[in-house]
């Protein structure tokens, strides 16, 4: 894989768009549970708020799963982990698929998540040394809008399978469309069997700038309010909003295009002021949540916040995903995967508290009143960030790891 070097914009690299495809699946698989709650939770003879733990359970499994394998895999083949990861990946939907335990399934969702950080703390590394410094962002960017395709299209339509065949018919089609592209990542994917990865001490070392830690709590406290909120969006919808099941999966539509645009107005904000386009993105998410809380009751209101929800949450994702790589140096890898981690972690959290929320006496609004209160806490972190300076501080003398910052963030250049 030969990056580009030239600093010049250009098109990204082959590679970047297969592996983009596989984090759209990934995506789906994570978020179309939300869809299909009232049906899993009725099939396998459980509570609505008991079946939203198979979101819990995926989010646990990529909290421990992306910065384990992401030092479990360091020395390994990047294709055969990413081709292994896809592997496991549909063998977790399999054993969902055939499963009438609730138990059973839950443990598939997290074997499941254990390939997802896999692949996304490998597939960035992949991505961004294929593309080249001077288009990290672009190439995580691209990768991040593998997922939020998969909220435009793969969760509505998995959502629409599950109405029409029963819920586990989205996770037949994923287990065979990870199958797939298990084949077509072994045969696009270029060898790159002795690629000089960094000690893990390392790895370890590099993570010791507080700059790194804030930007991921910024991240598990965002993505955590606006999952926590979208775990429980379809008896939000349907039961508070009164909203029909048929409509659900059109309003889980415009949620995805809120968020695919939020992701690239975001991404190209955030090139030139990451932290300004992150605050903004932080109180305006508050913002709509706090109203979503007050006027679900409205259709018309729910439908249109829901969509605001998804393009104020999602735009902050490519200045944060980047600014952590970047931040981190010397360790991409693990970085990487706790990237993918973080986040998860306030999805694992804000799930869990909006299903005991759910069953409170605020019922279907208390979900949007714990995403309302994450948000906010996020402008903590990210006013820290500000005071700091932080992203203007690499344009002093370069230290021992400026090397290392530059190539892995060579594509943001004056932020701040």
């Amino acid at each position: 894989m030969s990056p580009t070097t030239d600093g010049k914009p250009g098109k990204l690299p082959f590679v970047v768009w297969v592996l983009s495809a596989g984090t759209f699946l990934m995506g789906t698989t994570e978020f179309v549970v939300a869809g299909l709650l009232p049906e899993i939770a009725d099939d396998l003879h459980v509570s609505v708020s008991h079946a939203g733990l198979l979101i819990t359970a995926f989010a646990a499994g990529m909290i421990v799963g992306a910065p384990t394998m992401a030092i479990a895999t360091l020395h390994l083949p990047r294709r055969s982990t990413l081709v292994l990861a896809l592997v496991v990946f549909a063998l977790g939907h399999l054993i969902a698929a055939l499963s009438s335990s609730f138990a059973l399934v839950l443990a598939a969702r997290v074997v499941t998540a254990l390939a997802t950080g896999t692949f996304w703390c490998v597939g960035a590394i992949v991505a961004t040394t294929a593309a080249g410094p001077a288009a990290t962002s672009r190439a995580l960017g691209m990768l991040l809008g593998g997922l939020t395709v998969a909220t435009v299209a793969g969760v509505p339509l998995g959502a629409w399978l599950g109405q029409l065949s029963g819920w586990r018919g989205p996770f037949w089609v994923l287990a065979a469309l990870s199958a797939g592209a298990a084949a077509v990542i072994g045969r696009f994917i270029p060898a790159d069997e002795r690629h000089e990865a960094p000690s893990v001490r390392a790895e370890f070392a590099a993570l010791l700038d507080v700059r790194v830690w804030l930007t991921l709590s910024s991240m598990t406290l965002l993505m955590g309010g606006v999952l926590a909120t979208y775990t429980y969006i379809s008896p939000l919808l349907t039961e508070r909003a009164g909203i029909s099941a048929g409509a659900l999966p059109m309003v889980l539509t415009g949620y995805g295009l809120g968020a695919l645009l939020g992701t690239t107005v975001g991404g190209r904000l955030g090139d030139r002021r990451p932290l300004a386009t992150l605050i903004t993105a932080a109180a305006t998410t508050t913002l709509v949540l706090l109203l979503l809380t007050l006027l679900s009751s409205n259709p018309v209101a729910a439908v249109v916040l829901v969509t605001l929800m998804g393009m104020t949450g999602f735009a902050a994702n490519p200045a944060l995903g980047a600014l952590a790589l970047r931040f981190a140096g010397s360790a991409p890898t693990l970085a990487s995967g706790l990237s993918g981690a973080a986040p998860n972690v306030g999805i694992a959290i804000g799930s869990w508290t909006a299903g005991i929320a759910l069953t409170s006496p605020l019922q279907q609004a208390g979900p949007p009143l714990v995403g309302t209160v994450a948000a906010a806490l996020t402008l903590v972190p990210l006013t820290a960030l500000a005071l700091m300076r932080a992203t203007r501080s690499q344009t002093s003398p370069p230290q021992p790891r400026a090397s290392a910052d530059q190539s892995v963030g060579g594509g943001l250049r004056d932020l701040g």
